[in-house]
């Protein structure tokens, strides 16, 4: 018995140190942390229990039987941000590059499904090479069985990704599926394809960061939500942004306590400009009208003719959407309806009511926004 309990504490131990105290600190030295090291930044001390520590994958092929690394990749379990239940799983860089196969497929797969059981929030931390290779169509079957939880959870518990790395081909499909997508500027990628291919296909020369950096995607696709300085900073805003919301569809979202009524400010009345054509910030706006620092803006750099994000009035969670007359006259085109409208599904799923600022002259006119499906895009909002 004894014999049994050392060897499960070896397991362990090694289980903690993913791939190897040496890529620990290759990871370090990429100013990246590691999956374990972004748990504990995430959720609250002492928190965290880990299911499916000593999985390993049981493939024989390309010498793979000599690689074992206990956890497969990814490490996976439940524990609390201000209290309330979260599923987090985090791909461990250090263990095969993060590749996503068949057990560690399986890991996020049962995560997954016990929080749907449950009615919990799932966390993503992302950073991984994309599919192990050397388990062939296994690995892309994993992906497919992580979009189906994906699908079905949607709008039913709130989905979380956070972009730690690179993030290549399938791999960014399953942050796209869920709620809201962080990255990480300088050290986070997300591409169907990377510059080599592109370069290979159309002949364009352009680095991994302009084509699917942090930048590029929270100002020019939108497929980011945020974009975060640094890790520390991605991972406190995922604890920021989780507590506006419910733990499911069936919950209302949690009340803050109350703040402290300030002194009745007339300011806000000089805000909007007499005349109708002179721009100001609907934001000043925004800010005088909910409790205050309680604003959280989402899709701050994508289409910001529109302003989206979560505030608190009295303590109680709301979603703001409101036209910016200070960019193009808060004109509505595509990347705007688009922005607004999924902001607005989601609140509508998770039973957060909404508070509107109005101030539009209509919908952008032109060929191009004609041609490129204003109508279906913009009925979409409607």
């Amino acid at each position: 018995m004894r014999d049994n309990n050392s060897e499960l504490m070896r397991r362990r131990d090694l289980a903690m140190l993913g791939g190897g105290q040496d890529r620990i600190d290759a990871q370090h030295k990429k100013g990246k942390l590691t999956a374990r090291e972004r748990i504990d930044i995430l959720l609250d001390p002492e928190t965290f229990h880990e299911i499916d520590a000593l999985v390993t994958h049981r493939s024989t092929q390309f010498g793979l039987e000599k690689q074992i690394v206990y956890g497969d990749g990814v490490v996976t379990g439940h524990g609390l941000i201000e209290g309330r239940p979260v599923f987090v799983f985090a791909q461990d860089f250090t263990a095969f590059g993060g590749s996503l196969a068949e057990a560690h497929g399986k890991k996020i797969c049962k995560l997954m499904d016990m929080a749907m059981k449950v009615g919990a929030p799932v966390i993503g931390l992302n950073d991984s090479g994309g599919a192990r290779v050397q388990e062939g169509v296994v690995s892309l079957g994993a992906y497919a069985d992580i979009f189906l939880r994906n699908t079905l959870a949607s709008g039913v518990i709130p989905q979380i990704s956070a972009v730690m790395g690179p993030c290549a081909g399938g791999a960014v499909y399953s942050p796209a599926i869920t709620d809201f997508t962080l990255m990480v500027e300088g050290t986070s990628n997300m591409f169907v394809t990377g510059p080599k291919v592109v370069f290979t296909v159309t002949h364009e020369e352009i680095s991994s960061e302009d084509l699917g950096g942090a930048r590029t995607h929270s100002s020019k696709s939108g497929v980011s939500h945020f974009s975060c300085p640094n890790e520390a900073h991605c991972l406190l805003t995922i604890r920021r942004l989780i507590s506006y919301m419910p733990q499911n569809n069936q919950e209302d979202p949690p009340r803050a306590p109350a703040p402290i009524q300030p002194e009745e400010d007339d300011s806000i009345a000089s805000i909007v400009p007499p005349e109708p054509m002179k721009p100001y910030d609907i934001k000043d706006i925004v800010r005088k009208v909910v409790d205050r620092d309680s604003f959280l803006e989402v899709h701050e750099d994508w289409a910001a003719n529109i302003v989206v994000g979560f505030a608190r009035i009295d303590g109680r969670s709301v979603g703001i959407i409101a036209n910016q007359p200070a960019v193009l006259a808060g004109v509505l085109d595509i990347d705007s309806s688009r922005k607004g409208a999924r902001f607005v599904r989601f609140c509508d799923a998770f039973n957060i009511p909404l508070v509107t600022f109005v101030d539009v002259p209509g919908f952008l006119p032109g060929t191009d926004q004609e041609w490129r499906g204003i109508i279906t895009n913009g009925a979409k909002l409607l």
